[in-house]
């Protein structure tokens, strides 16, 4: 039998209600105490510590004027702070001169005053967490007809992470023995390997060789036009790291996933570019069901190869920066490896379809795009991942003649060039040529018109599925071209053969 439920004793929810905020008034004394003795005591807790975080306003008034009297290179003491709170309301309702008297009599040593510093940022961090709760909880009876549940935890989250990641008391100098002693690790690791990639590979050689892999932490921007091919090769990218990990004999690499957010497509048809790639059968004949029974087989083929990848595809549209965070973290603790982290490579179709985070729409676009891509260099820092994301060039490359992308024709480039470590252009000429294929003028000759269409036809020939990638940035390496096979019918990328380097068959 249920056992029935109990009414709420009044005297326990009244506890509830009675509970103070987390805090610790001694804690503040004493430190502003060991402060007003010793300024050397100020050095331990300044890079963290604010007014804000004191309980007390008072004690927080007292800090922030001692640390004005300390940046100006005057002595902080109870006789001159007097001078600047001896008007100040909150300290003469305190006691004044006397409160200040006091700080100074409940002194800890400097020794103990980075652990009291943390102790009062810590209990700051708890009476925030409180205020976030009650907010989260009052957003949650007062919904509003235009935001929903999702988008109330997203902004949730936000909140969350610019809470933990703000003033940590962690990082500072490290001496430069420290620094080199890793760089020497590093070196040996990479001296082991033999020539091997010290990044995560993209299956193509060519850019392998140029990037050395892509690297853990680092942001790269893969951009192009459309119809270039950016999202074939990220995909390909995706599913050569992807087989990689599930291949691979090194423990520290086998078992990990690779995120892939499709902000575009949806993953059914993300699954059916790679499928139609894979299998070489054109994805149009895939989705018209137009295909023969040998394209079938094919098809079934590449589908039981395909069906083990560690590639998992997200395809929420307009997703923020904080939701991807979320994400990949969960995906990466539900994959764990002997290395500890799952995740591999995280790709990111595209750039400017990711949506700002709650309370950073503005209505300068320029601004949004610097928060995202300044969201996803910490992204790649904080799971220690690549970041491959693609993005949208400017419609000035289609007013020059020479139509090869530039750094300059990123939209909103300035953020963009600035926050990432490498940053590719696609570029295909037979596109270009395809759609420039000349006509004989009223007045042109019928030489001049041949003459003319046969450079065309020449240089249509010399770009028939080739396709550049132009590393145009490199924070830790060469720029430069790289040529790429491409095969427009199945959207598939490839090595470069130059066949003007194949030795002739002989007999």
């Amino acid at each position: 039998m249920p056992t029935p439920l109990r009414a709420a004793d009044p005297a326990e929810t009244a506890g509830d209600i009675l509970r103070s905020p987390p805090h610790n008034y001694e804690a503040e004394k004493a430190l502003l105490g060991a402060i007003l003795m010793n300024n050397r005591a100020f050095e331990r807790v300044n890079e963290f510590l604010g007014p804000e975080h004191f309980a007390d306003p008072v004690n927080g008034r007292v800090y922030e004027s001692v640390a004005k009297l300390l940046e100006q290179g005057h002595q902080a003491n109870p006789v001159t702070l007097k001078t600047y709170l001896e008007r100040d309301e909150l300290i003469v309702q305190a006691g004044g001169i006397k409160y200040l008297a006091n700080l100074a009599g409940s002194a800890v040593t400097v020794i103990n005053a980075g652990d009291y510093g943390k102790l009062i940022y810590d209990l700051f961090l708890r009476r925030e967490l409180i205020a976030m709760g009650e907010d989260m909880v009052n957003e949650a009876f007062d919904s509003q007809p235009d935001e929903s549940a999702m988008d109330q935890i997203a902004g949730a989250e936000q909140k969350l992470y610019n809470l933990a990641s703000q003033n940590a008391t962690e990082g500072g100098f490290q001496t430069f023995g420290t620094a080199l002693k890793e760089a020497i690790n590093l070196a040996e690791i990479a001296h082991r390997r033999e020539g091997a990639l010290s990044g995560v590979t993209t299956g193509l050689t060519d850019i392998d060789k140029k990037l050395g892999g892509l690297h853990s932490s680092d942001l790269l921007i893969l951009a192009g036009r459309p119809s270039m091919g950016k999202t074939a090769l990220a995909t390909t990218m995706a599913f050569n790291a992807a087989r990689h990990y599930r291949t691979t004999e090194d423990p520290e690499e086998k078992g990990k996933v690779v995120a892939f957010f499709s902000l575009e497509m949806s993953a059914e048809q993300l699954a059916t570019r790679i499928l139609a790639e894979r299998s070489k059968i054109n994805s149009h004949g895939i989705r018209t069901g137009g295909l023969s029974n040998d394209d079938f087989a094919r098809l079934v083929v590449a589908s039981d190869e395909l069906t083990n990848l560690p590639l998992f595809i997200d395809d929420t549209p307009a997703v923020t920066v904080s939701a991807i965070r979320t994400r990949c973290r969960r995906l990466s603790r539900t994959n764990r490896t002997a290395s500890g982290n799952g995740l591999g490579l995280i790709v990111i179709d595209y750039l400017q379809l990711i949506a700002p985070a709650r309370g950073e729409r503005s209505e300068n676009r320029v601004q949004e795009i610097s928060a995202i891509t300044r969201g996803l260099k910490a992204l790649a820092k904080d799971l220690n991942v690549p970041v491959l994301a693609l993005s949208q060039l400017s419609r000035a490359v289609e007013q020059r003649e020479d139509k090869r992308p530039q750094l300059s024709d990123l939209r909103e480039s300035g953020t963009i060039e600035q926050d990432s470590d490498v940053v590719m252009f696609v570029f295909r000429e037979e596109y270009y040529l395809e759609r420039a294929e000349p006509s004989q003028k009223p007045e042109e000759t019928s030489e001049r018109f041949h003459e003319r269409y046969t450079k065309w036809q020449e240089r249509f020939e010399q770009s028939h599925n080739i396709a550049e990638v132009l590393v145009a940035k490199q924070r830790h390496g060469p720029i430069g071209t790289v040529k790429l096979h491409f095969e427009a019918n199945f959207t598939h990328f490839s090595d470069h053969i130059d066949t003007s380097q194949v030795p002739e068959q002989i007999g």
